[in-house]
């Protein structure tokens, strides 16, 4: 699924241009997921103390208003308590017409449905176990913020548990679900673009104009009286 999902990240993030990026939260500590992105300053912000290049909260991140070209979001609304205000963290430190990349777990997936049932490794801490969002909740969210989905992409369509033979029997699973079935798959990536209306401010010029003033008025004069 890693794979799955750095492959979509890769036909993404080149097309994505600017002079900073962040990336919060990881798939793996040593992996790079921006590592095809053009932008030359990159960041990696983690929750925990001592790992990446900062360690702040994903919900009060200390970054300057207007001052990142991407973000990229790594399960992050799953892991808070408000996934919203992570959305508007985001919205706040990004330059407009700046992007966000968002990976999360699909609850209404086969692999998130497989997780649930009891016995598995999902029901006790797996990635589907937690506070997980439908893509459809996260781009209601994005769209109250005013940002526009470009695109959405999924992976992992199979159970992530099994014998060996069993999950070899499964990759047509796979294969189909990619094709004929993607919104099942158990991860996937939204792309979105942040959005900020112009707004033109037009200064009134007057000019004066006889028309302006009515007829018949009469003209204001000053009278001087000589007094001995």
């Amino acid at each position: 699924m890693q794979a799955a999902l750095q492959s979509h990240l890769d036909r993404f993030v080149p097309q994505l241009f600017g002079y900073h990026a962040l990336q919060i939260g990881h798939l793996s500590p040593d992996h790079d997921l921006l590592s095809t992105s053009r932008i030359n300053h990159r960041v990696r912000l983690e929750c925990e103390p001592g790992q990446g290049d900062l360690s702040a909260l994903a919900d009060a991140l200390p970054i300057l208003t207007d001052s990142m070209d991407l973000v990229l979001l790594v399960h992050c609304l799953e892991q808070v308590e408000d996934p919203y205000q992570v959305l508007r963290e985001t919205d706040r430190i990004l330059v407009p017409e700046g992007h966000v990349l968002i990976i999360g777990c699909n609850p209404l997936s086969l692999p998130g449905l497989w997780g649930q049932l009891p016995g598995r490794s999902g029901s006790k801490g797996g990635p589907w176990s937690g506070h997980c969002h439908a893509t459809g909740r996260v781009r209601d969210w994005l769209s109250l913020l005013g940002f526009e989905v470009l695109a959405r992409a999924y992976a992992g369509f199979r159970p992530p548990e099994g014998r060996s033979g069993f999950r070899v029997r499964l990759r047509v699973v796979e294969s189909l679900g990619g094709r004929h079935l993607p919104y099942l798959g158990g991860a996937y990536v939204i792309l979105a673009r942040k959005r900020v209306a112009n707004v033109m401010h037009l200064r009134t010029r007057w000019r004066p104009s006889r028309s302006m003033v009515p007829s018949g008025l009469a003209s204001p004069f000053c009278r001087r009286t000589d007094r001995d």
